[in-house]
């Protein structure tokens, strides 16, 4: 991180024993001593207007958009320019879970051949940390005029869809926590800046409104 100018680390129930004894390397001891811990992924990345997962793929059906480290690069690098990015990895042995990847707007992959996908970890972090930086436009990215929503907000938007739809009688318990992972996904290919989310809340309050009353 610290290599490529990147200084904010953020993890979500670190193995503290591990993470405790963690020495970084020369110059970099400032992004372990910085480093906040969080509960959850939600939390972590609350402040962000585009959440990316990370996944080697593998024989896993995947929900998302998913675009090779190339195009992926570039992406970020434009939206850094205006707005904070998170790039969320998984553990090397397991990755992103599901429920994890319900967070991310869009997932990203290194190419990689079939027979060996998996990789080390600090070797990822190294490799999508570079392909972001090694684009010249990157520094040069200008603020967008639209803001997009942050993802405290596009959280809040989710669980009062979720209010709305239990008390319609949509979501069935057998499959709710199913739903609500389809439901955040759905939000986050919506890609609504942050006076749409604001509409979007109005009206599904009034909505809710009018089941409970």
């Amino acid at each position: 991180m610290s290599n490529f100018g990147f200084g904010e680390l953020r993890l979500v129930n670190p193995y503290d024993v591990a993470f405790r004894e963690a020495r970084s390397a020369v110059k970099a001891h400032k992004v372990l001593a910085d480093a906040r811990e969080y509960a959850t992924v939600g939390e972590a990345i609350a402040d962000c207007a585009l959440v990316v997962g990370t996944t080697s793929k593998g024989h896993r059906v995947l929900d998302h958009p998913l675009h090779r480290l190339e195009m992926g690069g570039r992406l970020i690098a434009k939206k850094l320019g205006s707005n904070p990015v998170a790039l969320l990895f998984g553990s090397e042995k397991f990755g992103l879970s599901n429920d994890d990847m319900s967070y991310c707007h869009w997932l990203m992959r290194i190419p990689s051949r079939e027979e060996h996908a998996s990789m080390n970890l600090g070797q990822a972090v190294a490799l999508c940390l570079y392909e972001i930086v090694r684009s010249p436009a990157a520094s040069r990215a200008k603020p967008e005029a639209r803001q997009p929503a942050k993802a405290e907000e596009l959280d809040r938007l989710t669980v009062l869809l979720e209010e709305v739809l239990e008390h319609s009688g949509y979501v069935h318990a057998r499959v709710a926590g199913s739903t609500r992972m389809k439901t955040r996904r759905l939000i986050r290919r919506m890609d609504l800046t942050a006076h749409d989310a604001e509409v979007w809340l109005g009206m599904l309050r009034q909505i809710l409104w009018k089941l409970v009353s």
